[in-house]
């Protein structure tokens, strides 16, 4: 790959582009084309060497003049070439320790203690219980520190020595082209120690396989399928490793006559017709337990809404509860009685109402002639 494309081209950035858009596109194109992440690729080597060359020449203001006015003349032609101008800086590196650090799994001096994995832990909740929050034991089954060895991996009375191959750095350095690039030492793994009379107990891992009981906090007002955080619960690390953390999953479970809308909990009732006509006080469940009465206004049809307010769900993180919403329906009896039939023909009768085969028939041919 030519070195002498224009810089701007190379890093995909327009010529007004100041030092922060400049570092940003070179951050990029070097997560993007480090050949650490690129083994495979024989291009990603070159594209890294000319972004870090573009970067090299356009972060320094006196060598971006120079480039502005001349073009690659300005500043000896390819960087590093046999003669050139000027040679590759390694010092443009200083401020991308971060990028560094994801690539290579270090930050530092020595590598970062491996963290435990993060568990997940899936657990059935009632409605009262997602509503009015609870706290509720439970056992997980995790990896632990190993107490014989204290999470050191080396049996009692031993300990990790200083790896011989990094000299207790955790990391190598690898010259690569003119990039030294830094890694971790495969021989302790980045620890910086190795184990040379590993634990009995845990085989050199620092960890064995135990269980532990918690009191889960359920805050009111949690979801299906929300997910609590316990920073710490997880997998202890290996060798003295940090731990991961622990994710409760929930499902609430379904409770009739209840559904939910939000933070309000929904109440279909259905009532007979002359309730709703004439009005009336009903009892009515609450997810308490302790039904509560509710006044039916004369002439209120069905779809109607009844609210009671602050028996509903509670708030998530905000406190306060929603509502309970009664929401009236009218029952039919399925099998009415005799008595229940003539008084209901009485009543259709006095309004007008179709009723029976024929009236309806009648009614239906009046309304489309």
């Amino acid at each position: 790959m030519s070195s002498r494309r224009d810089y701007y081209e190379v890093l995909g950035v327009s010529r007004s582009a100041d030092a922060t858009e400049l570092k940003s596109a070179y951050r990029r194109l070097a997560r993007e084309y480090h050949p650490d992440r690129n083994p495979e690729n024989p291009h990603a080597s070159e594209r890294f060497k000319e972004a870090s060359e573009a970067y090299a020449v356009l972060s320094d203001p006196e060598k971006r003049d120079r480039y502005d006015r001349l073009g690659h003349a300005g500043v000896g032609g390819a960087a590093g070439g046999a003669g050139a101008g000027f040679g590759f800086d390694p010092s443009i590196f200083a401020d991308f320790s971060d990028l560094f650090g994801d690539l290579f799994g270090f930050a530092g001096g020595r590598e970062r203690p491996t963290a435990g994995s993060d568990l997940v832990y899936r657990m059935e909740i009632t409605m009262k219980d997602a509503a009015f929050g609870v706290e509720a034991p439970v056992v997980v089954s995790r990896l632990e520190r190993c107490e014989p060895c204290k999470g050191s991996g080396a049996e009692p009375g031993s300990r990790p020595t200083t790896c011989p191959v990094c000299r207790g750095r955790g990391r190598q350095r690898i010259s690569q082209g003119f990039l030294m690039i830094t890694r971790a030492c495969p021989n302790c793994g980045g620890d910086g120690k190795v184990i040379e009379k590993p634990c009995r107990e845990c085989r050199g891992d620092g960890r064995r396989r135990g269980s532990r009981k918690l009191e889960i906090r359920i805050p009111p007002g949690v979801e299906n399928g929300s997910r609590l955080r316990l920073a710490g619960e997880g997998d202890a690390g290996p060798t003295g490793g940090p731990p991961g953390d622990l994710y409760v999953v929930l499902t609430v479970m379904p409770q009739e006559p209840f559904e939910r809308e939000g933070d309000d909990l929904v109440l279909r009732l259905d009532l007979p017709f002359p309730t709703l006509v004439l009005g009336g006080e009903v009892s009515v469940p609450t997810l308490e337990g302790e039904p509560a009465t509710i006044t039916i206004e004369a002439g209120t049809p069905a779809g109607s809404e009844i609210r009671l307010r602050g028996r509903g769900v509670g708030r998530l993180g905000r406190g306060g509860r929603g509502d309970l919403v009664v929401r009236a329906g009218v029952a039919v009896p399925e099998k009415p009685t005799k008595k229940e039939k003539e008084l209901l023909r009485a009543y259709a009768e006095e309004i007008g109402a179709p009723v029976g085969g024929k009236t309806v028939l009648d009614k239906a041919k009046k309304i489309f002639s």
